[in-house]
């Protein structure tokens, strides 16, 4: 590990100060320090925001729901109005990671975490999202695991978080404080596809800090669930996966909220099977229709032809689960 200078910040000001003159963010440092000892990343200055006011869950004057920075991910979790409001989050919480690393991972650092590609992580391999221009080894290397929706010619890796799918879903909103204010952008906003700009993840501008991630009140009744597909049971990143929402009234789904995990360089939410589910009964039949489209565009790599399947699989067994016709 190369040397780095390290700042706890006793406030919001002094964290933002230190952000905006480089310093790197750090709560539960999950993510950031397995990075610093594999040299994949090299920060000279971190700053601890782990003592700062953040940690609250709150319901919003509309009936939303804000999460702060540093709810831990058990904490956010078990909480009861998480549970009861958006159970989707709760159970994408608790399928990832071990209990361990949920007790010490914050809302805002999963949100941020940077993908488990094993060559964005060996740094002897061509990676354009570690270092730009050098190439992508994944793409004609193994890469089984990797993204089929969004993907460009620079990068091909997949969004390693669950709570982000779920959030995808919910259309949540991301806050935003730095030198030049507060500021809101939606999720599907603020994580950036690859492009031509691998390395630019986030819609960060300099020494930004995330406050919060706010759901919006969405129509009750609400069921939702998350469906994690895996090669183990425990501790062990999504192939797939689906975070399904839906207000079904009198007999009819007035509104249907779907987004996948584990395909994409983003969470990557599915507007046309939402599309087809709005308005019509539920029914297995349905289901199946409207699964078919969760792979729409998808440009799968030599080894993971698989998961454009697995995903409308995916799909079509969350959309029973939360409809109730399984």
């Amino acid at each position: 590990m190369y040397p780095f200078a390290f700042t706890k910040a006793s406030d919001t000001r002094e964290a933002l100060n230190a952000g905006r003159r480089g310093g790197r963010y750090i709560a539960g440092g999950t993510t950031l320090v397995d990075l610093m000892r594999e040299t994949v990343e090299r920060p000279d200055s971190l700053v601890d925001i782990s003592g700062l006011p953040l940690r609250e869950v709150t319901v919003t004057e509309r009936g939303g729901l804000r999460i702060g920075t540093l709810v831990t991910m058990s904490e956010a979790a078990a909480h009861a109005k998480v549970r009861a409001l958006y159970p989707v989050v709760s159970e994408a919480l608790e399928l990832s990671a071990s209990a361990q690393l949920r007790n010490m991972a914050t809302i805002g650092g999963n949100i941020m975490q940077r993908t488990r590609c094993t060559y964005f992580r060996d740094v002897t391999a061509d990676c354009n999202k570690r270092e730009p221009g050098s190439g992508c080894a994944a793409l004609h290397g193994h890469n089984r695991t990797h993204a089929i929706l969004g993907t460009s010619d620079a990068c091909v890796a997949t969004h390693p978080s669950d709570a982000a799918v779920a959030f995808a879903a919910l259309e949540a909103r991301v806050h935003l404080l730095g030198p030049d204010g507060a500021r809101q952008v939606s999720l599907a906003d603020f994580l950036l596809r690859p492009g031509s700009t691998p390395q630019r993840e986030q819609a960060l501008s300099e020494g930004e800090l995330i406050t919060a991630v706010e759901i919006p009140a969405l129509p009750r009744p609400l069921r939702s669930g998350y469906l994690k597909v895996r090669d183990r049971q425990s501790y062990e990143f999504a192939l797939t996966s689906a975070a399904v929402a839906l207000h079904v009234r009198g007999g009819v789904i007035r509104e249907a909220r779907v987004a996948a995990g584990g395909v994409g360089t983003v969470p990557w939410k599915l507007p046309a099977v939402e599309q087809h589910l709005v308005g019509e009964r539920p029914s297995g039949a349905l289901w199946a229709a409207a699964a078919a489209k969760a792979a729409d565009g998808a440009r799968p790599l030599q080894h993971n032809r698989f998961k454009a399947e697995l995903l409308e699989r995916t799909v079509e067994r969350q959309l029973r689960v939360v409809g109730g016709t399984e």
